[in-house]
């Protein structure tokens, strides 16, 4: 599958170009940020994944699919070999790709996730997405308080309703939640254990965040030997969006070495 992607920055630049991957539920712009300051100096390709944004739909979804998807774009955009780097369950699918295909791969860098299996942590968010009637409500609040019935905190709800699209009079997720639902406990219990990436490895962890823990190392560096690891204090899981610029010196300073 081709994926929608945004690209800005330097096109002609002699520098690889920087691929960058949203996490679930999410789409290019949440890492928009991060785009508009790398954009200075990279030629920056940032993605929407296959049943998310405007990406197509599919009943299928695994990481093994996700890295073809990834391949068969960098192909048509001609690029060879590239940063990746991926928030999230967009990390885990960076890490997915620099093992398939680490020839492909100069550098990676993942925020805030590990090559390992996860206990289910999106229920309350599968419930009040599910909740919404979208036929029914008629403004991006409706379907504000509709979610708010499951989950509480307002900044996952603004996240959530980022892909909150409207053809016509009638609403709609930019995600498939179906597939989303289908699969969500195959891509959380993925773990990563074949292959090899010796490339140089960026692991960024927020400091209050327990995605990425102490035994998780021996994994990590099975797979990653040339890893490192930074924290951001005072950061939870969206590191890169509560101290974003902490985070892009961490990226730019790694990108430089």
């Amino acid at each position: 599958m081709l994926l929608h992607t945004h690209k800005s920055g330097q096109q002609d630049s002699n520098t690889v170009p920087v691929v960058l991957i949203h996490g679930l539920f999410g789409s290019y712009e949440n890492l928009g940020v991060i785009e508009r300051s790398l954009s200075a100096q990279y030629q920056v390709v940032n993605v929407d994944v296959r049943n998310h944004g405007r990406s197509g739909h599919s009943e299928q979804m695994s990481y093994a699919l996700m890295a073809e998807d990834l391949a068969q774009t960098l192909d048509e955009l001609g690029i060879t070999t590239a940063v990746l780097l991926g928030h999230s369950m967009g990390g885990k699918l960076a890490m997915a790709f620099a093992l398939q295909y680490p020839q492909r791969v100069s550098k990676l860098i993942l925020a805030d996730i590990a090559p390992v299996a996860y206990p289910p942590r999106h229920n309350s968010i599968f419930a009040g997405l599910t909740a919404v009637d979208l036929a029914g409500i008629t403004s991006r609040s409706d379907a504000d308080k509709q979610l708010a019935q499951h989950i509480s905190e307002p900044g996952v709800r603004q996240f959530l309703l980022k892909s909150l699209a409207k053809d016509n009079d009638t609403f709609y997720w930019r995600f498939n939640l179906t597939a989303l639902q289908a699969n969500y406990a195959a891509l959380i219990d993925a773990h990563l254990t074949e292959g090899r990436y010796d490339g140089p490895t960026l692991f960024i962890k927020g400091g209050d965040s327990d995605y990425i823990l102490p035994e998780h190392k021996a994994r990590i560096m099975q797979l990653f030997p040339q890893a490192q690891a930074k924290i951001i204090q005072g950061t939870g899981h969206w590191l890169h969006a509560e101290k974003p610029a902490a985070f892009t010196k961490l990226v730019q300073d790694f990108l430089l070495s």
